[in-house]
C-alpha cells in the first residue's frame, strides 16, 4: 500500500460545523479520523496531504448514540475527531475538498 493511501485511511473527512468554524478562526482545522489513529500519525498525514506545518493535534472520541429505527434499537458508530492547530501562516481550505 502506498504512503498516500495510508494518509487517506487516517484522515476520513473534514468536519464543517459551527464549532469547527469557530476553531478555524484561531488557526485550527477539524477532521474526522480513524478510531485507531494516534496523534503522530494524524500530524504526519495532514503535513503530507496538505503541505502545511502542524503545531499541535488534540483528539476527542464521541461515543455513538443509541437510536431507534422502526422499533429496532441500534447504536451509531463512535467518532474520533482531531483538532489540528497549524503553524502561523499555514492555512487549509476545507470547503474545496481533498
Amino acid at each position: 500500500m502506498s504512503a498516500k493511501a495510508e494518509h487517506y485511511d487516517v484522515i476520513r473527512k473534514p468536519v464543517i460545523t459551527e464549532k469547527a468554524t469557530m476553531a478555524s478562526e484561531s488557526g485550527a482545522v477539524v477532521f474526522e479520523v480513524a478510531i485507531g489513529a494516534n496523534k503522530p500519525q494524524i500530524k504526519e498525514a495532514v503535513e503530507a496531504l496538505f503541505g502545511v506545518k502542524v503545531k499541535a493535534v488534540n483528539t476527542t472520541i464521541t461515543k455513538g448514540k443509541e437510536k431507534r429505527f422502526r422499533g429496532v434499537k441500534g447504536t451509531r458508530n463512535d467518532v474520533k475527531k482531531a483538532y489540528v492547530t497549524l503553524e502561523e501562516g499555514s492555512t487549509i481550505d476545507v470547503t474545496t475538498g481533498l
